[in-house]
């Protein structure tokens, strides 16, 4: 499993969209009043509703940005490595043909599927603060 940003994935998920197996939209409240941004995310949402390409909202993109990164102190602080400047999509990539190995990942698309069937077509995951 890998995680890639949308700008640096696009080109390679229009030509093969199925080995994404999970679609991270990031947004905090500032962000809701960035009407570029929310254009963005919908043609997002529609390349993945059209792909099958699971779609999940998280809150606090700082937060997820310390958990995919191993944020302050993590090894890839450490390393020295640096945050990439925008995180307000991820894809979750999946080259094996059976996405169902990591429980992890069976366990989110579960959950994406169950609100889906509540009517929540992009569940929301508040992320806290630390």
């Amino acid at each position: 499993m890998t995680l890639e940003e949308f700008a640096a994935g696009e080109q390679k998920t229009e030509g093969d969209p199925d080995n994404v197996v999970l679609c991270l939209l990031a947004a905090d409240e500032d962000d809701d009043r960035d009407v570029a941004l929310q254009i963005h995310f919908t043609l997002i949402q529609a390349f993945c509703c059209e792909n099958d390409i699971n779609i999940l909202r998280v809150s606090n993109p700082g937060r997820l940005a310390e958990l995919l990164l191993l944020g302050p102190g993590g090894a890839a602080a450490a390393a020295g490595a640096e945050p990439p400047p925008d995180l307000h999509c991820v894809l979750v990539t999946n080259p094996h043909s059976s996405q169902w190995k990591d429980p992890a990942l069976s366990q989110l698309i579960c959950f994406c599927r169950e609100s889906r069937y509540m009517d929540q077509w992009v569940p929301v995951i508040n992320l806290p603060e630390r």
